[in-house]
């Protein structure tokens, strides 16, 4: 019992050490680090990396069995995994790492760049999109509309046809009517002007969604995984209306919420840009943030079937 009194009294001894001699800038490390591990275990989470990261640590596990266990052969095999680990995770994990740096580069340390005439021009673009993704819900045509922010989608637009027109609803209808020549295919709004139509998106590689979900609602997450681009998805068979981003689809939508999610996704957005980077990373680690999500990327919804 003496052993376990005095090994609680040195452990307790260390802690009291370590708290009376720490400084500002410790707190400061402590938080970062924190938001770092924080936003990791999120992004695996939300991603197929969690199930490979599974992968890489049973093999680990195994080969620090092998070496414990003195298994020779199991150890020679496995030390040789285990040394190109490293090349290894940029190959298997490159669709990942490519969304991380696109995160990190999309960091604003300065003001918006966006002025405010072009603020009025992209509120206005939101008006007659969800005004004209209303018309298509109630006539239940389908359409594919790529909002652009930072991540420039020159090589999408190059799949398709540059119009660089302005966003009116009777435009966006044309577009989208059915058998009119573009209307099969993504439309690209890029400062608020209908900018390319007919483009062809990414579909998404997840195994875990929901069967109901159609090839517009696929390529509109796979847009969303390597872009910071929000999508907005009008289903064909049901009419349905659904929104696109970070890889999350959201769903059940009519005019007037589609409206008001596309301005907080893309005005707000551009407020948050003019915010403390260190303050909004606080923001985000905070634990009584209550999420606004209608709806998971499981495709929990009573459309049977989309597009």
């Amino acid at each position: 019992m003496g052993a376990v009194f005095n090994a609680i009294y040195t452990f307790w001894n260390q802690i009291w050490y370590a708290v009376s001699n720490i400084r500002i800038f410790d707190i400061f490390d402590i938080l970062i680090m924190a938001f770092i591990i924080y936003k990791a275990i999120g992004f695996l989470r939300e991603t197929r990396a969690g199930q490979l990261v599974k992968g890489l640590i049973v093999l680990l596990a195994v080969y620090l069995i092998s070496d414990w266990w003195n298994l020779v052969s199991l150890r020679w095999m496995l030390s040789k995994v285990v040394d190109s680990a490293i090349i290894a995770a940029a190959v298997i994990f490159q669709p990942e790492l490519r969304r991380i740096l696109e995160r990190v580069g999309r960091v604003k340390f300065g003001k918006s760049q966006i002025f405010d005439g072009e603020e009025d021009t992209l509120s206005q673009c939101i008006d007659n999109v969800s005004k004209a993704a209303g018309v298509m819900q109630d006539q239940k045509i389908g359409a594919l509309i790529v909002f652009e922010r930072r991540t420039q989608l020159g090589e999408i637009v190059n799949t398709g046809t540059v119009i660089d027109a302005e966003a009116s609803v009777s435009m966006i209808n044309n577009i989208f009517f059915p058998k009119s020549p573009l209307h099969d295919g993504a439309l690209i709004i890029r400062d608020g002007r209908l900018y390319a139509a007919g483009c062809i998106l990414p579909l998404t590689k997840r195994e875990d969604l929901s069967s109901q979900l159609g090839t517009r609602h696929r390529a509109a997450i796979g847009m969303t995984e390597n872009s910071d681009a929000v999508v907005l998805v009008v289903s064909e068979e049901t009419g349905n209306i659904s929104l696109v981003s970070n890889g999350q689809i959201k769903r059940n939508y009519n005019a007037v919420s589609a409206g008001a999610e596309l301005r907080r996704q893309l005005l707000d957005f551009e407020e948050n840009g003019r915010e403390n980077t260190v303050v909004h990373a606080l923001k985000q680690i905070n634990p009584f943030k209550k999420s606004d999500r209608k709806g998971g990327a499981d495709g929990n919804e009573t459309d049977k079937k989309a597009d």
